[in-house]
């Protein structure tokens, strides 16, 4: 079967629903309930959960799932001196660009 334009119209579109029904459904949810406090506080830690897990994964799992330190030096250093940036300046902008030129650099020097 050969792709003409009607059918990538037809994907886009469904790519549309598939992409809007996550966002919309607790949105006409949550419209006219009042969310408690306690769930409130809960999602405050979300965003640091799922960026802990991405950052760990990224940095000691290599591509054989196995535990490795020596192999992400360059993004482990710089890791963790924007950790540290981070905690002192509070600023994400300084901390993504200060993690991004060190890794750059690293990776050329180490």
């Amino acid at each position: 079967m050969e792709w003409n334009g009607l059918q990538h119209f037809f994907l886009v579109i469904l790519c549309f629903f598939v992409a809007l029904l996550p966002r919309f459904i607790p949105l006409s949810f949550f419209r006219k309930r009042k969310i408690p406090g306690w769930f409130n506080e809960w999602m405050e830690f979300v965003p640091i959960c799922l960026f802990t897990s991405l950052v760990v994964k990224d940095l000691f799992i290599t591509k054989t799932y196995s535990f490795s330190v020596t192999g992400m030096l360059p993004e482990l250093i710089a890791s963790v001196v924007v950790i540290l940036i981070a905690f002192w300046t509070r600023s994400m902008a300084l901390s993504v660009i200060i993690g991004l030129g060190l890794v750059f650099a690293l990776t050329f020097l180490i």
